[in-house]
């Protein structure tokens, strides 16, 4: 899940769905011989254990074939298990190679209930964001909604999943790696890690946002031991009561000066061409600015345009940063 804004499902689409559960069960019931309905009672089924989520608890089977995803699928191919379906979007374009066979079930916030009956899942993983759709696909399959508060939790989010489709161990040593890698980026930045301030900054089509501390990349960069400017030093609480968002600020042009660092990551990805087009646009116009120009970052030709996983949510997104960090603080000339 990223920091896009969340669409509701229409109310049209939603009982267009429910009619075809009802049709469906009709069917089921005058096809039945022997006088009663099979119910698959997912709570008493030996075969699986009790897991408290953000929907409620659900008894996730042990040994599940056919997982959906109700959001981006990352998380579970990171830890080597391919779901039937997931939500493909231009965010995933950077592990987009090990999503061959996946179906795309909808888009983010809004999948696909009938793409999702039609794969007869017997595992479905969501966020919480997505009860709203609960009481139907807790019908369909056992589901799971992992609380996701924003996405600088993203660390106990991979270890809550990892533990809900029975991959603790493998969990684990992906994390463990995590941290091995950032402690030789460390090691080979040496001496001059403490001296270099890091800004991140994302070019939106109306507004310039800049990335805190306990944003998503923010914790990549606490974990390498980064500092940031004053201007983007709150924790997600007190970004919360400064400006309404745990993980972000808005800026104007004329306040550009709080994106200075040492070094400056940027990037205007969207969600769709147009969008991104505006927002590249506007980056343009910002390089032609005379307080831009007089950024230290921009003087000592210290900005770097990285791609949309700076503002992921999972553990390949993580190390992709680390590789940017590599490359353009460790490797650099």
């Amino acid at each position: 899940m990223n920091d896009s804004n969340i669409k509701i499902k229409s109310l049209t689409h939603w009982w267009r769905f429910v009619f075809t559960i009802l049709c469906t069960l009709i069917v089921t019931v005058a096809c039945h011989r022997g006088g009663s309905l099979p119910v698959s009672d997912y709570t008493t089924n030996a075969a699986c254990r009790q897991m408290e989520h953000a929907a409620g608890i659900t008894c996730v089977p042990k040994k599940f074939e056919r997982l959906v995803t109700l959001d981006d699928a990352e998380n579970a191919i990171a830890l080597g298990i391919k779901p039937l379906g997931a939500v493909i979007s231009d965010f995933s374009s950077y592990w987009q190679d090990k999503l061959t066979g996946v179906k795309n079930i909808g888009t983010i916030g809004e999948p696909n209930l009938e793409s999702i009956l039609a794969l007869k899942p017997d595992l479905i993983a969501g966020y919480e964001y997505q009860q709203n759709i609960y009481p139907i696909t807790s019908k369909i399959a056992p589901t799971v909604l992992f609380r996701f508060e924003h996405s600088g939790k993203w660390k106990e989010v991979f270890t809550n999943m990892s533990v809900a489709l029975g991959k603790k161990e493998v969990g684990e040593k992906i994390m463990k790696n995590y941290y091995l890698r950032l402690q030789e980026f460390k090691q080979k930045i040496g001496s001059k890690l403490s001296k270099i301030k890091v800004s991140v900054v994302r070019v939106y089509p109306n507004n310039i946002n800049l990335y805190l501390r306990d944003s998503f990349c923010g914790t990549v960069l606490q974990d390498a031991g980064l500092s940031r400017p004053e201007s983007q030093n709150f924790t997600a609480s007190e970004a919360k009561k400064l400006f309404a968002n745990p993980i972000q600020m808005s800026i104007g042009n004329e306040l550009i000066e709080k994106a200075d660092g040492d070094i400056i990551f940027i990037w205007t990805a969207e969600n769709d061409a147009k969008g991104n087009q505006t927002a590249q646009k506007k980056l343009e116009q910002l390089k032609l600015s005379p307080l831009w120009k007089n950024l230290k970052a921009v003087k000592e030709n210290k900005v770097y345009l990285v791609p949309s996983y700076w503002i992921g949510d999972g553990i390949l997104a993580a190390n992709l940063i680390i590789d940017d960090l590599f490359k353009y603080l460790v490797n650099a000339p």
